[in-house]
């Protein structure tokens, strides 16, 4: 399996270690996952590898239970692997704190808290924010909320309530809390799922100049190809449970990229082909396809 990498802008005026540039953020060494015991065990995850460069934006698609998921709690140490081994930054997983910034298809906001103040959440909680928030709050705090509101559109929103707000605004709402610690993964479960397709291409947009504006490293979970092929500069596709990498591909349609695009015949032949390792013939369209 190729893996393929993006590049990494430098910065010239700094002497930058090499090394440093082209070493996973995050690599999985023969990682598998199995539940239960003895008889009983269903592997879930067979041992994969897989290698997850700083600035990467990567998605991850599949059938249904063939471990999309399981790779993001790996990930965020909410499951252990039951063989093989997690580096981030070249140290085993859990020998230095990550911080994780998370977005599922429910926004989970707090609906007694302001837009402001739910996305300022993460700065009340998480190091070493949590240290500096009484004393900037209201100040450099606020600004840094501000700035990811006003991104994504939504500064004239600050004040108001969850419940007051669209579900498309509701996500970018839950896009700027999940960014604005400065994480170094940013995990998304199916964010845009349970959105209609107009407001969930307008997303992909604001994912994407997010994503461009921060350099933040990305893993997707995604059953919408067209998504994945939108968002990522990879895409892993991932066999039917036990799960495992049929393919690591590098999508390199210039960015930024717009919707139209989507509809060109480069982009359609990808994502065709992308369907056509997870759905495969069966039964007699199996044999007259081999035939």
């Amino acid at each position: 399996m190729t893996v393929s990498r993006p590049l990494v802008a430098q910065n010239t005026a700094q002497t930058t270690d090499i090394a440093n540039l082209t070493s996973p953020l995050v690599r999985f060494e023969d990682v598998s996952v199995s539940y239960g015991n003895g008889e009983n065990a269903t592997l879930a995850l067979t041992p994969t590898t897989l290698s997850v460069t700083k600035g990467d934006f990567i998605a991850l698609v599949g059938p249904s239970g063939c471990g999309k998921s399981t790779i993001l709690k790996l990930v965020s140490e909410l499951l252990q692997p039951s063989s093989g081994y997690i580096y981030f930054a070249g140290r085993e997983l859990g020998a230095k704190p990550i911080r994780v910034g998370m977005a599922f298809q429910s926004s989970t906001l707090l609906p007694w808290l302001t837009i402001r103040d739910n996305v300022m959440l993460p700065l009340k909680i998480v190091r070493p924010f949590r240290q500096q928030y009484r004393s900037k709050r209201r100040g450099e705090f606020k600004d840094k909320v501000d700035a990811l509101l006003e991104q994504v559109g939504l500064i004239d929103f600050a004040e108001k309530h969850p419940w007051q707000l669209s579900g498309g605004m509701m996500q970018r709402a839950n896009l700027c809390r999940a960014l604005v610690h400065e994480p170094d993964l940013l995990l998304l479960d199916e964010p845009f799922g349970a959105l209609d397709q107009f407001t969930r291409e307008e997303l992909w947009s604001t994912l994407q100049d997010l994503w461009m504006a921060n350099n933040t490293t990305v893993l997707l979970v995604t059953h919408d190809l067209r998504e994945a092929a939108f968002l990522a500069n990879r895409v892993c596709v991932m066999s039917a449970r036990p799960g495992r990498i049929l393919e690591d591909r590098e999508i390199d349609f210039l960015r930024p990229r717009n919707i139209d695009m989507t509809f060109e015949p480069d982009f359609v032949t990808l994502v065709q082909h992308l369907r056509g390792l997870i759905v495969r013939p069966t039964g007699k369209a199996a044999q007259e396809a081999a035939s």
